[in-house]
């Protein structure tokens, strides 16, 4: 037995329909028998799109004027709910944004929301999700029980976007309450990293490294191996966290999920909490010194060695065929 309805939250930047949106729906739609993107925004952008990956509408706000998506789609979902025209449950992603609306949403509703989501199952008329615990060692499974819509933060990559081929969804128009002083805060303007190469999440190949460098100064040869496969460069918590390279870099269980074809990890031991957001990976690749890392027990390909004269070795032959 499905659910009769479920609600996506949309990102998209630039008219581009955020990857993680796109996964959502694959998963929602084995799931309901109607699925929607509640979007803030003008919906036609992004109609099309989520329309081809099996969404049958767009509830939208319009322009929102620079405020925040949180406050302004926890209103107008909880209005919905209020009135009747609500979900059954709404998918949301473990994003920036995501994870504001879920906040508010769930204190519209005085509803709990289920973190850290990597599955979904209907049991009955009940939505359950599977979340990681103890640094992913084992799973656990949470369903809703009541009349309460139900919530839920998904991880990125927990599910692979995949287009039905159908039309553009219908879109209709989704009021927003009056938010108060909470509405009052504007988006005045974005900044947005440069990076001459695949986002991090979204690459087929990821070069990452870790404490075994050494130093900072060599990090600079997981960038170019990332930028010799055409690739994005990665990092572990710990050297993040030591400063040698931005947030943005770090994968793991607090850092990015990466689902890529290839994974090289460089100099990493293979911490529960980096395997977490890398595990997933088509192929993984491991080079480190030292026998019994853990790392080596996920890995396809492991390279007991200095990641100082394997990696060099690795960059000159690929740069010898040019």
């Amino acid at each position: 037995m499905g659910l009769s309805k479920i609600w996506v939250f949309g990102e998209a930047s630039d008219g581009t329909v955020a990857s993680i949106t796109l996964e959502l729906l694959a998963k929602a739609r084995e799931l309901a028998d109607t699925v929607e993107v509640v979007f803030g925004g003008d919906g036609d952008a992004i109609a099309a799109s989520v329309g081809e990956h099996g969404a049958t509408g767009v509830q939208a706000t319009g322009d929102l004027a620079g405020a925040m998506q949180g406050v302004s789609i926890a209103n107008a979902v909880a209005a919905a709910v209020e009135a009747g025209t609500g979900p059954d449950a709404i998918l949301i992603g473990t994003t920036y944004d995501g994870r504001d609306v879920a906040g508010r949403l769930s204190v519209k509703l005085d509803a709990p929301v289920i973190t850290n989501v990597v599955d979904l199952e209907v049991a009955g008329d009940r939505l359950v999700g599977t979340e990681p615990v103890f640094g992913g060692v084992t799973n656990v499974k949470t369903g809703f029980t009541g009349d309460k819509v139900a919530i839920l933060l998904v991880r990125p990559k927990s599910f692979t976007a995949e287009p039905t081929g159908g039309g553009a969804a219908a879109v209709s128009a989704l009021a927003v309450p009056d938010g108060g002083a909470a509405a009052a805060a504007k988006v005045t303007d974005r900044f947005v990293e440069e990076s001459d190469g695949p986002k991090l999440d979204e690459a087929a190949i990821v070069v990452s490294g870790g404490r075994g460098l050494g130093e900072s100064d060599k990090f600079d040869m997981v960038e170019s191996l990332a930028k010799l496969l055409k690739g994005a460069p990665g990092a572990s918590r710990a050297i993040v966290d030591a400063g040698w390279v931005p947030y943005s870099y770090q994968v793991g269980q607090t850092g990015k999920v990466v689902k890529p074809s290839v994974y090289i990890a460089a100099g990493i031991s293979g911490a529960t909490q980096h395997l977490v957001g890398m595990k997933g990976a088509a192929n993984i690749i491991a080079i480190n010194k030292d026998p019994e890392a853990p790392i080596f027990g996920i890995a396809d390909l492991g390279i007991v060695g200095d990641v100082h004269k394997v990696m060099p070795k690795l960059i000159e032959a690929l740069e010898a065929r040019g």
